[in-house]
């Protein structure tokens, strides 16, 4: 990555002097008026400096271990780390410690699920007319009685069929799809229309997700820790910047960067870039003796973020080097752990890395690369296996935009086959 400043007389006149020397796919970090100094500055006109960053095509990824150093109109801080030549993925402002009410009333429902149940009746109508009425095959997966299915109207039978076809379709685990279906079972009474069962569906959804619990706002007693753990690849580097830009500039707290990862180069040079940008203090950690040192340095901070090496599940000796930084991280000062995980990772081996680091610690989830795919139902599935509260979702590299609060009722639409 190149990274420079230009000065102009204006921000447009720097960037276009930033573009005539590397191109047009530049991106504006950071836009500040320049300090005039000196007796006679009064008398010149002012200047603004502009910071762009160019992403290089060759630029790779070395490995090492060798380095030894979720419309509003309300005006916000200018963000450093805003890519202005770009638009935004994700409107939704980072809220911390806020997050959307779990349960509407009625007209909410309607309002979220949008055009959904026009489509599943549509859907269901078909369904319908392409069954005969002595038809006794019950939904793969679905277990539907005969005495049971006497009791219900074809409407409602295909809507459970729909909803099973619909949920397995996104990847939502065949064992949590037969709970759903069989509580639609429970509470589905001859005459009763399905916009009932839909709505009901949609509710116990929303709710087995559960509020979600982004980083919460520190008390002003000490520091707290936000410690990122999770395997290699997912976006734990560059969601922490995201989340750092969001606390420092636009919150204004004060926030400190560390990384125990000693074994990736770029991955520390990175979390340094940022740090950089952001002008926040970065440092990294080496031993268990100067993540003590570090909690003294930044006692007075509101943050410490803790970027940790990601590793294999099965490397038990990188997840104690972990476990040991953690814990003395919580002999000084509150803590937060986040399993970040990607989306588009199988489903199996999601559980299997759940389980892992909740041999460790406990932890809130924030699931990358959601732009990546789409099925959601690994979300949901995690969700239950594991109870662990899901905190944000992050849909691009775009830092800071590309990432939000956790939004269940986004979610639960999209996995019920409604546009999200």
């Amino acid at each position: 990555m190149i990274i420079k400043k230009y000065v102009g007389k204006t921000e447009s006149e720097a960037t276009e002097e930033a573009k005539k020397e590397l191109g047009q796919n530049i991106v504006v970090m950071n836009v500040r008026p320049v300090k005039k100094n000196g007796f006679f500055s009064i008398f010149q006109s002012q200047k603004i400096e502009v910071t762009v960053a160019l992403e290089e095509e060759t630029e790779k990824t070395p490995i090492a271990r060798t380095y030894t150093p979720d419309k509003n109109t309300r005006p916000v801080p200018r963000n450093p780390l805003v890519d202005v030549s770009q638009s935004d993925v994700l409107r939704e402002p980072i809220k911390i410690n806020k997050s959307p009410d779990i349960i509407d009333d009625s007209s909410a429902i309607e309002e979220k699920l949008d055009n959904l149940s026009s489509l599943l009746e549509k859907n269901i109508k078909n369904t319908v007319r392409d069954e005969e009425e002595t038809s006794s095959e019950p939904a793969p997966g679905a277990a539907v009685s005969k005495n049971k299915k006497n009791d219900i109207s074809e409407e409602n039978l295909s809507f459970i069929k729909l909803l099973y076809n619909t949920l397995i379709e996104n990847e939502v685990d065949e064992i949590y799809v037969n709970q759903l279906t069989d509580e639609v079972e429970k509470i589905t009474k001859p005459g009763m229309p399905f916009d009932f069962a839909l709505a009901n569906v949609y509710q116990k959804m929303v709710l087995k997700f559960g509020k979600a619990e982004p980083i919460e706002e520190v008390d002003g007693n000490g520091p707290r820790a936000e410690i990122f753990i999770g395997p290699t690849g997912v976006g734990k580097t560059t969601t922490i910047a995201k989340l750092a830009s969001e606390l420092s500039v636009t919150l204004r707290k004060k926030v400190a960067l560390l990384t125990v990862d000693t074994y990736r180069i770029a991955a520390a040079e990175q979390l340094r870039t940022y740090a950089s940008i952001l002008e926040i203090p970065f440092r990294v950690i080496y031993s268990v003796d100067e993540m003590k040192q570090a909690a003294e340095d930044f006692k007075n901070y509101d943050y410490i973020m803790v970027d940790t090496a990601g590793h294999s599940q099965h490397n038990d000796e990188l997840k104690t080097d972990i476990e040991n930084y953690i814990r003395t991280l919580e002999d000084i000062m509150d803590c937060e752990n986040y399993l970040v995980l990607s989306a588009t990772t199988k489903y199996r081996d999601l559980i299997d890395i759940a389980d892992s680091y909740s041999e460790l610690v406990a932890y809130k989830l924030i699931f990358t690369k959601m732009d990546e795919t789409g099925a959601k139902g690994n979300l949901y599935n995690v969700r239950m296996h594991t109870g662990a509260p899901i905190g944000y979702i992050t849909n691009g590299q775009n830092v800071p935009d590309d990432i939000a609060v956790f939004d269940a009722q986004r979610i639960v639409k999209n996995l019920l086959g409604g546009k999200s």
